[in-house]
């Protein structure tokens, strides 16, 4: 059977009874059958009994008439560092390979609740460390619009699997922009919520002041309604804000539109540009005003990221020492050598060189130089924008400075690697809403995207601007496979 290919009308054609929960699951099952082996953006896989019968009981519950959530047998994949009760939970990581969880993260318990069927957790650079999902211990995935390429990362398994039709719609998480640029790179819709807006209980920490889950759909519209079932405050998550969305202003006016100047420099890839230049125009055939703004501090915005990440990352994966849980070395023989060879060789060559750079930038004599002078530099940024967004009402830019990547072309250059993060770790230092809307392909038939950002708590303004381009834009999938 040919399924919907949205969330949205998967739910209406669920509530319409033109077909079933379990129709709709096999047809997704079979499609990740027949896609999943060259793209690898599966890790594990739900047990398909299990899932159809969860689906059974939404079927029989809508026959006798009971009230059931609106997306309640729709499927979705969920990035392997979100905690499912009794399943694995890897990180991409060799040190987390044989760990199975015995609880689900607060935004799992909100899908369950919700009734979504999840089919498997998706692959992801180690621990979140890497911007093309080619560090993660398991393998690498492809784009699915161009297979030679990168997905982007570290969310690029939820990215594929969307972008390849495999499932309507996944949760990433987004710490320096691994929800906005894998969508970007693989042509789908994401968005990072304003922080806090979204528990982070039972999501394994990378950089805990900047980590945030967020969601990945073919439409802004999809998005959304993933959004609206896992946000909200949860007492297990002390960083969780009591509302949800503080700032509930919508589109009701003629919006003020900034280009940032620091985002459109000549480093960035003129395909991009040119989509950047487009949905400004756009904007002002919506009767949106577009003026160029700067924000100058964002030029050191990815050295502070990369030092605060890392030094927080440093802090987190100290847990991971082949005692308590996760991967030990076979041959260790004293409290020592599980130590040391557990961590050595449990650990990918990214994990060990965020943990060392982040260890040395923290450590004594070293702190007041790197820690402390990147924390200042994060200050600035956020009263920056904080600035800006007193003159406009969202800050249009590029995502990503270029279209993906070819595999293997960045891996042995880690600051090339890291550079591509230079557009999406200003709006995560600064803990604002950001989303990532596709825009068309480049003359090399790679997708493209640009992102909105908006004031802290304006994520319900930010995704009605973006529902508002993202209707006006022409077919952006034009020439994508």
């Amino acid at each position: 059977m040919n399924a919907p290919d949205t969330a949205t009308s998967m739910s209406q054609a669920l509530a319409e009874r033109e077909l079933s929960s379990v129709e709709l699951l096999d047809a997704t099952l079979s499609a990740i059958d027949a896609t999943d082996d060259e793209l690898h953006a599966f890790i594990t896989r739900a047990d398909p009994e299990a899932l159809r019968e969860a689906a059974s009981r939404v079927d029989d519950a809508r026959a006798k008439g009971d009230e059931v959530p609106p997306f309640a047998g729709v499927p979705i994949a969920v990035k392997d560092n979100i905690a499912v009760a009794g399943q694995p939970l890897t990180c991409g990581s060799r040190i987390l390979r044989d760990y199975v969880t015995p609880f689900s993260a607060t935004v799992v318990e909100r899908l369950q609740a919700a009734g979504l069927l999840i089919v498997g957790k998706t692959n992801m650079d180690e621990f979140g460390f890497g911007s093309s999902t080619e560090n993660s211990a398991v393998f690498s995935t492809r784009n699915p619009r161009a297979p030679e390429h990168v997905p982007g990362g570290s969310s690029g398994g939820s990215a594929a699997a969307v972008a390849a039709g495999m499932v309507p719609w996944a949760l990433g998480t987004d710490t320096g922009g691994s929800v906005r640029q894998p969508a970007a790179l693989c042509g789908v819709v994401g968005f990072r919520p304003s922080y806090g807006n979204v528990s982070r209980y039972g999501v394994v920490s990378y950089a805990s002041s900047m980590d945030q889950v967020g969601p990945l759909a073919t439409t802004v519209q999809d998005t959304r309604a993933l959004l609206e079932i896992i946000v909200g405050p949860d007492a297990m998550d002390a960083t969780a804000l009591p509302a949800p969305d503080r700032e509930v202003e919508s589109l009701d006016r003629p919006l003020k539109v900034g280009l940032p100047a620091e985002y459109l420099s000549p480093e960035c890839d003129s395909a991009v540009r040119e989509a950047v230049e487009e949905v400004a125009r756009v904007a002002e055939t919506l009767g949106w005003s577009v003026s160029e703004l700067s924000l100058p501090t964002t030029r050191h915005a990815l050295s502070a990221y990369y030092i605060i990440a890392s030094v927080e990352a440093a802090g987190n994966l100290e847990r991971y020492d082949g005692v308590r849980y996760g991967y030990r070395s076979p041959e260790a023989s004293s409290w020592e050598e599980v130590l040391v060879d557990s961590r050595t060789e449990g650990f990918g060559r990214e994990a060990k060189r965020r943990i060392m750079l982040g260890t040395f930038a923290s450590s004594a004599g070293y702190e007041d130089r790197y820690y402390d002078r990147a924390c200042r530099v994060r200050t600035l940024l956020i009263e920056e924008f904080a600035s800006a967004f007193t003159q406009v009402d969202v800050v249009l830019s590029p995502v990503s400075p270029t279209p993906a990547w070819r595999l293997g072309e960045r891996l042995t250059d880690p600051m090339t690697m890291y550079l591509a993060d230079v557009y999406s770790v200003p709006a995560a230092l600064a803990g604002i809403p950001a989303a990532v809307i596709p825009t068309g392909v480049d003359p090399n038939g790679l997708p493209l995207g640009v992102q909105l950002c908006g004031a802290r708590h304006s994520d319900t303004l930010v995704l009605d601007a973006a529902t508002s381009i993202e209707r006006e834009l022409p077919a952006r999938t034009t020439g994508v496979a």
